[in-house]
This record gives structure tokens, C-alpha cells and sequence, in this order.
């Protein structure tokens, strides 16, 4: 009895053995034709922002990003007395993007530095390159106001404001990614009865050094407008991407963070007494 048992359990070890081997046999053949079927997408920078400059990158279809990024007033040079920055107040930004298509989207900002309101569409117009270099190109816009502007007399219906964009980027060896942003904004000084139209370009670097972490660094020329608009905006930090979401923390002379307030230019020097701490973060929601 007991050699009868054991040779039937003998024979379904091996049935399970020879089903386990054909399937482990099949499987890679259809794995094989999956990656054949599916086209590899091509990406340049791996989040649709840089510290405050947009990339050429979209979402697909139908996903939404949120963001919530913060830039803290106190320079970290203030030392312990505002712990080093953290202390705030600070500049608080809520945004949130959806994919009207692969190429599409649409976004609404909001930050709490005179209330300044945004509706945004962005379009990535042209992907190709080389094998070795890449190129990706994207255009964006948007209208503002500025719901609680501290306008100056005579600059009551003043307070809205426009932009337009040029997104050109490229990758430099896998890991290296370069983004050139000409801008166009109209009306950069709210306080001003008068708007006139200005010229910013932005440029901006991205280095990854691993799947997870990349080094960023930005920098906007504007021209020098006086007292709050005479200095270019500067940015570097580190990017860690995980699960959806990209944390971006980093030293700026930048508080401001909507295209209408930063592209205008900022009152503090690109220096170490001059540096805040500032954040972003952005989650992807696919429903």
C-alpha cells in the first residue's frame, strides 16, 4: 500500500515538474511578443517640470499631476534664529494638471503671494533626434491674475497677465538632459499702470545619476526692472523620483513660483546670504 502511495505521488512530482518546465519554457516566448508589440516612449526629462521651468514632457491620456511646493522666505543664513529658513512664512503654491491627450494639457495654479491665479495649457509639439541625442519640443501658455494684487494708484485693472513659451529639450548620453526656455510675458510689473510685453530666457540642467536621484540646476535672465525685478532667478537641488511621485528639493534666490511672478525676475542677488530653501512636489494620479 505504502509503495503504491508513494509512486503516485512520485508520478504527479514529476507531471508538476514537466507542466512547470513547459510553461517556463512558453512564458519568455510571450513575454517576447509584448515587448515587441509596445513601442518604447521616448523622454527626455522624466518630470514635466524643472524647479520653476517647464519641460517638453506630457502625461498620457487621461492621468491628472497635483503638486504642492513651498519656498520659504527666511534665507538659510539666518542660521538657528529661523532654523535655518524652515521657520517660513513661506510661498505656497497648489497646482493640478490633466491630459486632455498624449500631447495635451491643461493645468490651473494657484499661489498665495497676492493671490495670483493661473490656467495653463501645455502641448509637446515634436519628439526626435538622434539615437544618441534626442530632442523634444513643447510649447506653453497661460493667463493670470492677480486676484489680490497690491496694485498702486492707477493700476486698479491692471492685474492680470499672460505668457507664452518655448520648451526645447535634449539628452546628452542617457543621463544628461538640457532644457532651453524663451518666454514671453506680458505685463511683469502689476503695480505698473502701463504693461509692456518682456523677453525672459530660461535655461535649465538635469543630471540622473541613478533611476530614483538626479541633480537639478536653473537659471532665468530677465531684464532689470528696479527694486523687485532687478536680479535673475537661480535654482539648483536634487530630485528624487519614486512610485509617481517627484520630490524636488532645492536653494533658490527665488520665491515666487507662478510663470507670470518668477519670469519677471526677483529683488534678491544669486548668492549665498540670498538663498531660501525651497520644495515641489508633484504626484501622478491615474484613475
Amino acid at each position: 500500500m505504502k509503495s503504491e502511495i508513494l509512486s503516485a505521488l512520485l508520478a504527479a512530482m514529476l507531471l508538476l515538474g514537466a507542466s512547470s518546465t513547459v510553461d517556463a519554457q512558453q512564458r519568455p516566448e510571450r513575454f517576447q511578443r509584448r515587448e515587441q508589440q509596445t513601442e518604447a516612449e521616448m523622454a527626455v526629462f522624466h518630470s514635466p517640470q524643472a524647479a520653476n521651468l517647464p519641460t517638453a514632457e506630457t502625461l498620457k491620456k487621461g492621468e491628472w499631476l497635483f503638486e504642492i511646493s513651498h519656498r520659504f522666505f527666511p534665507p538659510v543664513s539666518d542660521g538657528a534664529d529661523a532654523l535655518w529658513g524652515f521657520d517660513g512664512p513661506v510661498t505656497n503654491r497648489l497646482g493640478l494638471a490633466y491630459a486632455a491627450s498624449d500631447r495635451v494639457m491643461l493645468g490651473v495654479l494657484r499661489s498665495n503671494r497676492s493671490d495670483n491665479v493661473e490656467l495653463n495649457v501645455r502641448a509637446r509639439l515634436f519628439e526626435g533626434g538622434s539615437e544618441a541625442v534626442p530632442v523634444m519640443i513643447g510649447l506653453m501658455g497661460g493667463l493670470a491674475w492677480n486676484t489680490q494684487a497690491p496694485t498702486g494708484a492707477g493700476a486698479d485693472e491692471n492685474e492680470s497677465q499672460q505668457y507664452a513659451q518655448l520648451m526645447f529639450n535634449a539628452l546628452l548620453g542617457d543621463r544628461l538632459a538640457l532644457g532651453l526656455v524663451p518666454s514671453l510675458l506680458r505685463n511683469p510689473t502689476i503695480v505698473d499702470a502701463s504693461s509692456e510685453t518682456v523677453f525672459a530666457l530660461g535655461m535649465h540642467a538635469q543630471l540622473y545619476v541613478s533611476e530614483m536621484v538626479s541633480f537639478l540646476s536653473e537659471w532665468i535672465i530677465s531684464e532689470d526692472r528696479g527694486t523687485d525685478q532687478r536680479h535673475d532667478s537661480g535654482s539648483f537641488g536634487i530630485e528624487f523620483e519614486t512610485g509617481g511621485h517627484f520630490f524636488k528639493v532645492m536653494l533658490t534666490n527665488q520665491q515666487l513660483m507662478n510663470p507670470t511672478q518668477f519670469l519677471g525676475g526677483t529683488d534678491a542677488e544669486f548668492t549665498p546670504d540670498e538663498w531660501r530653501i525651497g520644495f515641489n512636489i508633484t504626484r501622478l494620479l491615474a484613475f
